[in-house]
């Protein structure tokens, strides 16, 4: 006998909620299981190709993970220490840079800016303001979510999860498959496909894309000259997945560090300015079609929301899983839209009365 809609909506609303409680509760927790899955899902695409070409599985996971740790170890050795002391060099600048760009609009606009007025007072305390916040921000991302434990055990656990969920990933696959309502089985498939189709070229195609971008835009900035290149042009290429707030918030970043350092050569501050035009314009026609394409493009306002509230609600880890669960989602609201468009309340067909029921000894119409 069929399961009533009823019982299945409550089975599945009860399930979303016990996993939601489960994110909420154990977010930290969870992070480096989150990570590993996320990873080993990313990779997964790589370890089929390798069978195609006759590798076994184990030895494709084998393969695959050699490959990313040395990637990793490289990017740790190389990347990261000049990230970190951009980073850090950048807080302790921070003060002195606005004191002289203020100076110099002081020169330009005396009654603006004069040493009195409360503009200048007021761009004085941001900048102190900055320093002291980002030396407490960083303060608190050594002592506890980023302390030396937790990062030894992400770095010791996220690698472990990767390997067995990558070694045994299409088994698992085949094992949910088997757990499907049978009832349901077929059209839960097919979201499934969309969802996989719309998360893996969203999530894989503009983590290339990020990657690509910030090289490009910290590369671009350290070959003209900007102070702080490396770090300004890794922040644009990470925010480059929602669509022109990277290349505005960067732009505008770097535009401004360079008034300060390059004011008055309008030829450098162009060259700052071409960087990111020439960026927004190979990311939009050639790397966003050829990685990502266009029929799977999130909007951004969902993926803002999507961020916002996941961040308020699950921390760090709800940031990692807003946009894929944003994608499914999406996914589900377009096969709900389809599903309600082909349903007689959409039509607006008129109900189908019952026939009478025949009573013997009554007058029989039917001939």
């Amino acid at each position: 006998m069929a399961t009533s809609v009823k019982r299945q909506a409550w089975f599945w609303g009860v399930l979303a909620a016990l996993l939601i409680l489960a994110l909420w509760g154990l977010g930290n927790t969870i992070l480096p299981y989150i990570l590993g899955t996320t990873l080993a899902y990313f990779l997964d695409p790589v370890a089929d190709r390798l069978e195609k070409l006759g590798m076994s599985r184990v030895l494709a996971t084998v393969t695959i993970s050699v490959m990313m740790v040395l990637v990793f170890v490289l990017a740790l050795v190389l990347v990261v220490p000049l990230l970190i002391e951009q980073g850090q060099a950048l807080s302790d600048s921070l003060p002195g840079l606005i004191e002289r760009g203020s100076n110099q609009l002081v020169e330009r606009f005396p009654s603006i800016l004069d040493n009195d007025s409360t503009l200048r007072q007021s761009l004085r305390g941001l900048a102190e303001a900055v320093q002291a916040r980002s030396g407490e921000l960083a303060n608190a991302v050594l002592g506890s979510a980023m302390s030396l434990l937790n990062i030894g055990l992400l770095v010791v656990i996220v690698p472990v999860v990767a390997f067995y969920m990558l070694l045994d990933w299409d088994k698992a696959v085949a094992k949910v498959d088997e757990l499907l309502p049978r009832q349901h089985a077929p059209k839960i498939r097919t979201i499934a496909r969309d969802v996989d189709r719309t998360v893996a070229s969203f999530i894989r195609g503009m983590g290339t894309v990020c990657l690509l971008m910030g090289a490009f835009y910290a590369t671009g900035l350290m070959l003209v000259g900007l102070q702080f290149g490396l770090v300004i042009g890794a922040f644009a290429g990470l925010i480059t997945f929602i669509p022109y707030v990277g290349a505005i918030l960067g732009g505008a970043l770097a535009l401004g560090f360079g008034l300060v350092q390059f004011w008055g050569d309008w030829v450098q501050l162009g060259l700052v300015a071409a960087v990111f035009a020439a960026g927004q314009m190979i990311e939009g026609n050639v790397l966003t079609p050829k990685l990502v394409g266009s029929s799977v493009g999130l909007h951004p306002v969902w993926l803002i929301l999507a961020l916002s509230v996941f961040g308020a609600l699950f921390g760090f880890v709800g940031m990692l899983v807003a946009v894929p669960v944003a994608a499914a989602l999406g996914v589900v609201a377009r096969h709900m839209a389809a599903a309600y468009k082909d349903s007689a309340l959409y039509r607006g067909d008129p109900p189908v009365a019952d026939a009478p029921a025949y009573r013997p000894g009554a007058p029989d119409d039917r001939s």
